[in-house]
């Protein structure tokens, strides 16, 4: 189930839809697979290192570079899937009626494509970077029954993957969590829990979120 975007819609440097119509879209399909039992897998891309790419060849290159990964990610998405620019390097793939298996076949055939093939060019000198990407996947029913689950289940599969060596795909799993004590203020607490009744979800969810995305800015 996908909504029809306008122009103004679309990322202006790759034409793909971008974060808040795949948060649209993975809520619609999730709510229906909810219902239906059908299988939705998304993965989260994004390219290695792609900070040091930016800093030692310029804005302009790591912009091709970019939209090259979004060109060969919508050839490898397939009719069942639908390419989105999460933000910045990072793409997301929403699998409507696809399995986590078969998603990781895809993103893993994916990879190795890009793998050495895709090459930054810039700066003084002509400077190249090959390039490679890191790649999470996560299912429902599998990893969980709603589209913030999914998301964070994803989310923490890329950072794995990134990690452990980056160039790989990770799969989501469950994992042990773990209890750490800290102290906020009397306003953020009132502040997270205003936003926790607004978008239906509990505190510690907001917070784990948060911290998926602090964590994947800073690792990308």
């Amino acid at each position: 189930m996908h909504v029809q975007l306008a122009q103004h819609d679309r990322d202006p440097l790759t034409g793909l839809p971008g974060y808040d119509a795949f948060l649209k879209d993975v809520e619609a399909a999730s709510e229906s697979a909810e219902i239906s039992g059908r299988s939705v897998s998304i993965a989260l891309v994004d390219i290695d290192e792609f900070g040091k790419v930016n800093a030692a060849i310029g804005k302009s290159a790591g912009d091709q570079a970019i939209a090259g990964l979004a060109q060969a990610l919508v050839g490898f998405a397939g009719e069942d899937g639908r390419v989105y620019r999460y933000g910045g390097d990072a793409f997301t793939i929403l699998f409507d009626g696809t399995e986590k298996e078969r998603a990781f076949l895809r993103m893993e055939n994916a990879r190795k494509a890009f793998e050495g093939k895709q090459v930054a060019e810039g700066g003084k000198g002509s400077v190249r970077f090959p390039l490679t990407i890191s790649v999470g996947v996560a299912a429902l029913p599998d990893d969980g029954m709603k589209a913030p689950d999914l998301i964070r289940k994803c989310s923490e599969a890329l950072y794995r993957a990134k990690v452990s060596g980056r160039n790989k795909v990770s799969l989501a799993r469950e994992k042990k969590m773990v209890t750490k004590t800290t102290h906020y203020t009397q306003g953020q607490l009132e502040g997270l829990s205003r936003l926790a009744k607004r978008e239906g979800l509990n505190e510690a969810t907001l917070l784990r979120e948060a911290l998926d995305d602090l964590l994947r800015k800073r690792n990308s």
